[in-house]
């Protein structure tokens, strides 16, 4: 049975008490009100990781997540952060390749490739993000691009190692906008990257992949999105800034 998954992305916001004070808050509410088996990932910049870490020992619907890590695991790569600081931090998750790395700072596919091997080999879990533009979907690339996106970035690994790998689909042209994909267009997209991860890798490593939506869901629109049947959750990025939004969709699978 795959893991129902609500992640929230912080970006850059938060300086380090205003994280704690956030956390804490999450934390709490976590402890009080969450009722099923899905689990809440916070993923910080990386100056909270460790004390977020250390906050949530203990609870083990709380988990703790990084926003990127360089491929290599060393060298002279001044202002990185390697796949093993993050795991010695307590952290248990890195997202790789969201759109807004891919676009601001060029990160294409076969880097993510890269990344994804050192994150896996430090023991670390990939929240690995694809997705179309507004442009490739208005072209109907929007198939094609998803398709690429992961058999450049991830079809290398095995069974065992992609069983590892939570994929975020994220509607480019829904991050930040306002604007969100109806439950239908997103279940779509979920179903047909279920069925390319079918053709990889097999029925049962497909129907075990968690497979999140990205792109502005929030309180009111999570129970539509979380109520079709190849949406595992929701990678969260404004609503998890706000402790009871945050909260409040996790809440959903209760």
């Amino acid at each position: 049975m795959r893991k129902k998954i609500v992640a929230g992305n912080w970006k850059m916001n938060m300086d380090y008490n205003e994280g704690l004070a956030l956390f804490s808050e999450i934390v709490n509410m976590v402890k009080d009100e969450v009722t099923g088996q899905q689990q809440a990932v916070v993923c910080s910049p990386f100056i909270h990781l460790h004390s977020l870490a250390q906050l949530a020992k203990g609870y083990d619907k709380v988990a703790i997540g990084a926003q990127n890590a360089h491929q290599n695991e060393s060298g002279a790569f001044t202002g990185e952060t390697s796949a093993k600081m993050i795991k010695s931090t307590g952290a248990a998750y890195v997202i790789l390749g969201h759109s807004e790395r891919r676009q601001y700072f060029g990160e294409n596919n076969e880097l993510l490739a890269k990344k994804t091997d050192t994150v896996l080999a430090n023991g670390l879990k990939p929240i690995f993000c694809i997705g179309e533009t507004l442009e490739e979907r208005e072209a109907e690339k929007h198939f094609d691009v998803i398709k690429t996106q992961l058999a450049e970035g991830l079809y290398h690994l095995s069974a065992e190692q992609f069983g590892q790998v939570v994929i975020a689909y994220e509607p480019v042209w829904a991050i930040g906008t306002g604007k969100t994909a109806t439950s239908d267009q997103a279940q779509e997209i979920h179903a047909f990257i279920r069925a390319e991860i079918t053709a990889k890798y097999g029925q049962q490593v497909a129907d075990d992949t968690t497979i999140l939506y990205g792109g502005s869901a929030n309180p009111k629109n999570a129970p539509e999105l979380f109520a079709q049947p190849d949406i595992d959750g929701g990678l969260i990025g404004g609503a998890s800034l706000k402790s009871r939004d945050f909260l409040d969709i996790v809440k959903v699978f209760n």
